[in-house]
């Protein structure tokens, strides 16, 4: 269980920069973020000398590398302890995926509900040290379990496997609203487009890394601890980066909230309350839905990859990875760029920039024939373009949320996303197989234009 108290808040020391001073009890958080931002204070600087931003910046690092790699390292346990030599590992894996995602659909919204009542600072360290030790543990509860078959003549020990991520992924559905609810709290009104772009670079990183190296981390870690005397390099990599990034928040410095008036309310109430408040915000709901299509495209393409890497001369279905890489290439220069130099556009029209520009990448990828040379240029693009319509409607949401409104609807927003991804990993391979690749890819191009039309049409 995680704790119910708020920790006495210390005033931190005060910044060398006046802009990012911690505002006093009597400012509330709207009225800091409506003050302007001092002139010529543009771009990544002002966020980046941001101490609070900058603890939460680095614990973000640690926690998305342990989430990429603790796939990796599910898999490695699962080919050096539990597969059978000559059987597929995709049962396995597949298994493993399912009790990730389980928690997404069936706790999203509470969770975020609860991020409203609950301690901030103490959901973000916990849900993350909870997850290191958990990991941390797997050696010992594998070494217990060992030879032991338990439900459907099933290894215990993969059972367990199968809990714990099971209990990572529902950490995680805590974490990730709470983090999200912290990044407006922290940064100025005019500085969010520049602190979500960090976010998304950082998390396309951590993808490209994590999944392109984690495999070779893992083995170098296990190398070096073996080199002392110790095994189980994997397990005590991936727990620490997920301890330190609970450590890291201890430095984050937040205003206890008042949260009285949700004392007596039952969790489902503000569930409701949550989806009220995106039924009477036509601008918050509009992003959420391009945020949802965005996701689901890519969930798409992440299927559709595997095909397209089949049909390009000199790579194979297995290199499938390459492409995705790309893209999340593409999507960190796409948010480097947006937070450099988004603020003299309006959020609308970024988005409508983002959304004609995929449309009209995935039907060039569509007509194109397959190349490793052109694809890569469109797919990369592709993620410029993502970065273009998913930063600025993120931003759209934190800023059209008021405080005691964002636990609910970041919660809400998780949810429908992680269902996006879901869907879609079923959806498009039996499209691809039906109508052909160049047709499904054209179908997502029109996809992407139609929400983008629908919500620019509802929005004013």
């Amino acid at each position: 269980m995680l704790p119910l108290s708020e920790p006495v808040l210390e005033q931190p020391p005060t910044p060398e920069d006046p802009s990012e001073q911690t505002p006093p009890p009597d400012v509330t958080d709207e009225e800091m973020k409506a003050q302007p931002s001092p002139a010529g204070r543009t771009g990544f600087w002002p966020v980046l000398r941001n101490p609070n931003f900058l603890a939460l910046w680095l614990a973000e690092i640690f926690s998305q590398m342990a989430d990429k790699i603790y796939l990796v390292l599910m898999i490695a346990l699962i080919s050096s302890r539990f597969q059978v030599e000559g059987q597929p590992i995709s049962g396995w894996v597949s298994a493993i995926m399912i009790a990730y995602t389980i928690p997404a659909v069936l706790f999203g919204s509470l969770a975020g509900v609860w991020v409203d009542r609950g301690p901030l600072k103490q959901v973000l360290i916990w849900s993350n040290v909870i997850r290191g030790i958990m990991v941390l543990a797997i050696p010992l509860l594998l070494y217990l379990t060992e030879g032991q078959t338990w439900l459907f003549g099933q290894p215990v020990g993969f059972q367990i496997l199968l809990a714990i991520t099971f209990l990572v992924s529902t950490l995680n559905q805590f974490f990730s609203p709470a983090e999200q609810v912290v990044i407006p709290l922290i940064v100025r009104r005019s500085h969010l487009l520049a602190a979500n772009s960090i976010y998304t670079t950082t998390t396309m990183g951590a993808t490209i890394v994590g999944f392109a190296v984690g495999e070779p981390l893992l083995s170098l870690a296990d190398t070096l601890l073996e080199q002392v005397g110790m095994g189980e390099g994997k397990e005590i990599l991936v727990g620490m980066f997920y301890v330190l990034s609970g450590l890291v928040f201890i430095r984050l410095r937040l205003r206890p909230r008042d949260r009285s008036h949700m004392s007596d309310r039952h969790l489902w109430a503000d569930v409701l309350d949550g989806l009220n408040y995106l039924q009477q915000q036509p601008l918050v709901r509009a992003a959420m839905v391009q945020l949802v299509i965005l996701f689901s495209v890519f969930a798409a393409l992440a299927v559709l990859a595997v095909r397209l890497a089949e049909l390009i001369p000199n790579l194979g279905a297995d290199q499938f990875g390459i492409l995705l890489s790309v893209a999340g290439l593409g999507m960190g220069i796409g948010a480097l760029l947006v937070g450099q130099f988004g603020q003299r556009f309006s959020r609308q029209r970024l988005a409508l920039t983002g959304s004609v520009g995929m449309a009209i990448m995935l039907a060039i990828l569509a007509c194109l024939e397959p190349s490793m040379a052109g694809s890569v240029v469109c797919i990369t693009t592709l993620g410029i373009f993502a970065a273009a319509l998913g930063i600025p409607m993120q931003t759209v949401i934190q800023e059209k949320t008021p405080t005691d409104m964002r636990g609910k609807v970041f919660g809400l927003q998780n949810n429908a996303i992680n269902i996006a991804l879901s869907l879609p990993l079923a959806v498009a391979g039996l499209a691809e197989s039906w109508l052909g690749l160049t047709a499904t890819l054209l179908g997502l191009s029109a996809i992407v234009l139609l929400g983008s039309w629908l919500s620019h049409n509802r929005t004013g």
